[in-house]
């Protein structure tokens, strides 16, 4: 009987919830441009949500199991919490939107949710190459791309914001709007807070 197993392969891990996570960006996305924020397709996004935790505490238990880890037990931590946090963000802006019951839908989330999209497709590439630490310069510059993305949602959602502002008359509207707006925001910005712990993990290792 092994009490204190070498290394458990969190790597593993990293990279289902990363699949979950680009599972429910995939599905907001198709949620946004077809504009369908029904019962059935939110409560799919609550599933894929739930799985995505199991995977964290998962992780978790692993982790308190295990002697010696791949990379600092803090690291796994602040990663898997954080990665799990951008899928908790996507489904709160679904419900959001399902629970306002708003009077129109806004094509521009489209655009927010295929930046999100594309940050969580560059944050998938980067955590499956941390199985090798040779892959370090490219590691390092998905994360550049990542700030990039973000970058891009700051100013994406500062004309959105203008827009709704200018175009909006009801101000109850432009309430629900400016919150729902916001919150998808916020998970692009939790993308790029992902590359930053692994741009450390890749720092401190490689």
């Amino acid at each position: 009987m092994r009490l204190f197993p070498r290394e458990e392969n969190f790597f593993e891990l990293f990279d289902e919830l990363a699949d979950k996570i680009e599972e429910g960006g995939k599905l907001f996305l198709e949620m946004a441009q077809t504009r369908d924020y029904s019962d059935v397709r939110v409560a799919k996004l609550k599933e894929i949500e739930h799985e995505a935790d199991g995977i964290t505490h998962k992780t978790y238990e692993k982790m308190h199991k295990t002697f010696l880890t791949p990379i600092d037990r803090e690291d796994i931590y602040a990663l898997v919490n954080k990665m799990d946090s951008i899928m908790d963000v996507i489904e709160a802006t679904a419900v959001r939107i399902h629970l306002y019951k708003v009077k129109r839908t806004s094509d521009e989330i489209i655009k927010q949710a295929q930046i999100l999209n594309d940050a969580i497709k560059k944050l998938k590439t980067i955590i499956q190459a941390m199985r090798n630490m040779k892959n370090s310069d490219m590691i390092l510059a998905g994360c550049v791309e990542i700030n990039t993305l973000e970058n891009a949602g700051d100013i994406t959602l500062r004309s959105i914001m203008a827009n709704l502002f200018e175009t909006e008359k009801d101000a109850i509207e432009l309430v629900k709007w400016k919150d729902i707006f916001q919150l998808l925001e916020e998970a692009i910005d939790v993308c790029e807070d992902v590359s930053n712990i692994v741009e450390g993990i890749v720092l401190k290792h490689a």
